[in-house]
Formats: C-alpha cells, sequence, structure tokens
C-alpha cells in the first residue's frame, strides 16, 4: 500500500506492550489483591478513607518497576519515533516507565505514571521512586497525607485528552497495541480516528478484542514479535 509523503502516526498502547517485559498485575487468579478488588484501591473514595491500603498497593507497583526492562516492543517504537519523517504520537495507557527506559520522548501517558506522585493541597507533581506513606510530608509545601500516585483512578479524567482529541482529528495511520478495548476513553479512538478520515488502522493484539471491527490491519502475535516486523516495514515503505 502506498502512502501519503510524511503520514502522521499515533500509536496507543496497553497492557499487552509490557506484558513480555514480566510487569506484575497484583491480581490473583480470582481478580483481587489481598482480597481488595483493584477499584478498592484504585479511587479517590479508597484513598480517603483507607490511604495506607492504597499506599501500600502502589508501593509494590512502584518497586516492581526496578525488576523488569523493556522489551523489543518498547524499543522498536523508540526506533520509529527516532526515524519516522511525519508528526509521531504515542499514547499509552501504562503507567510503568518502560517506554521512556527504552528511549520515548514523544509519549503522553493518559493513566498517569507510576513514578511520580503529586499533593492534593498544593498540585506540585514530583518524580518519586521510593516508597510512599500516609506522614510523608510534601517536599513543595511539609503538609502531610497530601501525596497521592500520579495515576489516574477509576472514576477520574484521564489526561491529555485534548492533545490526544486534536492528534487524532488529523492522523493518517493509527495504530492499537495490546489493548483490551474495553476501557474508554481509549476504546473509542479508533473510531475517531476512522471519523476523521485515518488511511490506515493497524491492531496489534495476541487475539481479537471488542473494537477489532474499527481496524483495517490486524497482526495477531506477541507484541515483541509484530511490532518490529510492523516497524521495519512502516519505515521501508517511507524509504522507498
Amino acid at each position: 500500500m502506498s502512502l501519503m509523503p510524511h503520514p502522521r502516526i499515533v500509536i496507543l498502547t496497553g497492557a499487552g506492550l509490557s506484558a513480555e517485559s514480566g510487569v506484575p498485575t497484583f491480581r490473583g487468579v480470582d481478580g483481587l489483591w489481598e482480597g481488595y478488588r483493584v477499584e478498592e484501591v484504585a479511587s479517590p473514595e479508597a484513598f480517603k478513607h483507607r490511604p495506607e491500603l492504597v499506599h501500600r498497593f502502589y508501593n509494590l507497583r512502584r518497586a516492581a518497576l526496578k525488576t523488569v526492562m523493556p522489551n523489543a516492543a518498547h524499543e522498536s517504537l523508540v526506533r520509529l519515533e527516532r526515524e519516522w519523517p511525519g508528526s509521531f504520537l504515542h499514547i499509552t495507557q501504562n503507567v510503568d516507565d518502560l517506554n521512556e527506559r527504552a528511549g520515548a520522548r514523544k509519549l503522553l501517558h493518559m493513566h498517569g505514571q507510576l513514578a511520580k506522585v503529586r499533593c492534593v493541597w498544593c498540585r506540585v507533581v514530583l518524580d518519586w521512586r521510593e516508597d510512599l506513606f500516609v506522614e510523608t510530608p510534601c517536599p513543595e509545601c511539609g503538609k502531610t497525607g497530601k501525596l497521592r500516585p500520579d495515576i489516574v483512578w477509576f472514576g477520574e479524567m484521564p489526561y491529555h485528552i485534548d492533545e490526544i482529541t486534536r492528534a487524532l482529528e488529523t492522523v493518517d495511520i493509527f495504530i492499537c497495541i495490546g489493548t483490551s478495548g474495553v476501557v474508554y476513553p481509549a476504546a473509542g479512538f479508533a473510531r475517531l480516528a476512522a471519523e476523521n478520515g485515518a488511511q490506515r488502522l493497524i491492531e496489534i493484539n495476541p487475539e481479537s478484542t471488542e473494537i477489532s471491527s474499527h481496524f483495517t490491519e490486524h497482526r495477531q502475535g506477541p507484541a515483541s514479535v509484530e511490532v518490529p516486523r510492523l516497524v521495519d516495514e512502516l519505515l521501508a515503505e517511507v524509504g522507498s
């Protein structure tokens, strides 16, 4: 398929991108963590009523980042970012830092980041790699009990929605990698891209999803195999 000169790419990635790196889910076979549904430790209500529990959950997740590394899919997306001649935007639903560690720069975390915290009192956002506790004072304002993970919890608005919407209004190639297709608003991005005239809509996933019908191309398989293959193809096409 021939492409217009310098087409604009938007990529959406989900948990399937980092799964092969071994990022823990912290859910048991029954879908629970220490007897709690994840929704019960990932909400503003949980932070208000059980902050110690919320901090313990995210301290474990933050510590787990030190045990995993980027895989071939992360590295290939960084290669595409660096070598693509047109505009490029990578949107991720993942809260890990594997894309950054692979070298990503044109990246938006729509659900926040484990390696950051923010103060609900003074609104400062800080890089944070260590454990966080209720009694930890905010380095900016000194208040205790006000620091929380910089994560978009259930019931909260995802970050960067306006910028994402603008990008989807002019996208030529929309690529969706490793997403379940059930979490909105991200599950609606493919439809929005199609409505705005995207020439190619490509889905990479081990199996079909609830939004597979919105895509014109499907690559079924692990991200570490299919993403490098697609990147090679795209760069070869613009280089020919």
